[in-house]
């Protein structure tokens, strides 16, 4: 193979690599991007529920408005319009409420749904009265476009009785049973055969009745702000499980490097046969096969690159660049071995050829590496540092004369000879320490011998081994005496 066509096989190599970490950083990407807005979102969303209990707090329990009675009115109101917006917060989305609060015949806006809450137990009527007394007051109201929200619990009662036939709920038990009396159904069937709105003038707050009343809100808010974490914390693990390497990308990565590799393939074969002076339609019909069967290796070759790239870079956290040499080393000395085999070359010239393989692997790399670090261009970096790298090793290696690869080899001869001569002085060295350390234990053993005798004449060897001066030494009897009673 040519210098021409190693340098675009190398750069087709890079180029698919690149390509593959393209993939990989764009999701890497998208999941910082979401993350740093959930972060937002959340913010919002909890700010939201915290200012609607500032404002239940001022504006409705401290001032006591609505009294003991209607209180939890306007604290239902309040606590609508936060934890609905909040809702829609945590999801990205913008805020749909706002409270009117000025006791006129709306009293909460939702992208411009007029909207009337009636939060009313007494009576037994689920609300409905409330309802019937505003429509007297304002019997334009659902006509004009607005709506009637009640409690969450309210209208599954209404919408489950209103839907029961007669019959069955005449079976209903008495309300002292725990549930929906029949008299309850009475009621309910009666205003909506009377009024002149039906069931779709209504809908659930967010809400139960007893949620809002004066002792229960502050628990009710704090709910809602654990479950907006909760909800935060999944659409985190779901933003996550998305930017988890798939099946799909690696299959995408797969075709494409396969794509590359063998249109390279086919270029660089009808190239040859060009040089060879031969035209397209001059190509006979095994020239052709012989195109073929290349471009069909190749393919195969680049659609196991593909995949072992993102296999590598996404499970073994491996730079693209380095996958992709690899890769190529790994092709390379698989095709040597299978040189070895057939007797092609010997054993020396397997392994100075894999070298040589994993060295212009390892030069294709590194080059591509810094090519993207330094022109941060999907592809183009990698491969324009290809490129550079390439030609730089291919220069720098056939500039070697023989006298320069004669003074290295020199050299290496240097430096064997001196390491010889260092490991037998090494050895000299250690030999004599050894003869020191054990004439130094045999000095420690007599000096602490159970003999008391041995013990004052292997103390006084010590003494002077260790340099203590001759007049110090206790050798004597006339000295010990001498030291210990005078």
């Amino acid at each position: 193979m040519n210098d021409m066509a190693k340098f675009v096989r190398s750069n087709q190599e890079q180029a698919a690599a690149s390509w593959v970490n393209y993939l990989n950083q764009l999701r890497i990407d998208h999941l910082l991007s979401s993350f740093s807005q959930q972060d937002e979102n959340l913010l919002n969303a909890l700010a939201s529920v915290n200012e609607a209990i500032r404002v239940i707090d001022l504006e409705v329990v401290t001032a006591n408005r609505g009294g003991q009675h209607g209180m939890h009115g306007f604290i239902a109101e309040i606590a609508e319009v936060g934890i609905s917006n909040a809702r829609r917060q945590i999801l990205g989305l913008e805020t749909a409420y706002q409270w009117v609060n000025d006791n006129g015949p709306v009293d909460l806006m939702r992208s411009g749904v007029e909207i009337q809450q009636k939060f009313v137990a007494a009576g037994g009527r689920f609300s409905l009265g409330a309802i019937g007394e505003h429509l007297q007051k304002y019997p334009d109201y659902v006509q004009n476009g607005g709506k009637y929200q009640i409690p969450g619990d309210h209208f599954e009662v209404i919408q489950r009785l209103h839907s029961m036939p007669r019959e069955e709920a005449g079976k209903l038990l008495s309300r002292s049973g725990g549930g929906p009396s029949f008299r309850d159904w009475q009621r309910i069937d009666t205003f909506f055969k009377e009024g002149s709105i039906g069931m779709e003038s209504l809908e659930p707050s967010t809400l139960k009745y007893r949620e809002v009343q004066r002792d229960v809100y502050e628990s009710t808010m704090a709910a809602e702000g654990n479950s907006l974490l909760s909800t935060d914390q999944s659409l985190r693990d779901n933003a996550y499980q998305e930017s988890l390497p798939n099946l799909q990308e690696g299959a995408t990565a797969t075709l494409a490097a396969a794509v590359i590799e063998g249109g390279t393939a086919l270029v660089l074969a009808v190239v040859a046969k060009r040089r060879k002076g031969m035209r397209l339609r001059e190509l006979s019909q095994q020239d052709w096969l012989d195109v073929a069967a290349d471009t069909g290796f190749s393919f195969v070759k680049g659609g196991v690159r593909g995949f072992s790239i993102y296999s590598l870079t996404n499970f073994t956290a491996t730079p693209a660049a380095v996958a992709s040499s690899i890769v190529t080393a790994a092709f390379g000395i698989a095709e040597l071995a299978n040189k070895l085999r057939r007797g092609e070359i010997d054993e020396l010239e397997f392994i100075e050829k894999s070298e040589l393989v994993s060295l212009e692997a390892a030069v294709s790399a590194l080059s591509s590496f810094v090519g993207q670090a330094l022109i941060p261009v999907p592809v183009l970096g990698a491969v324009i540092g290809n490129t550079v790298g390439a030609v730089m090793y291919t220069a720098v290696a056939s500039s070697l004369s023989n006298r320069e690869a004669e003074l290295i080899e020199c050299y290496l001869g240097e430096q064997r000879v001196l390491d010889e001569q260092l490991a037998a002085e090494y050895q000299e060295l250690i030999e004599k320490l050894d003869q020191g350390i054990s004439g130094y234990l045999g000095l420690l053993e007599r000096a602490f011998s159970p003999d008391v005798e041995i013990a004052l004449f292997g103390s006084a060897e010590l003494a002077r081994g260790v340099g203590v001066a001759a007049n110090e030494i206790l050798d004597s009897e006339d000295k010990v005496h001498a030291y210990f009673l005078d």
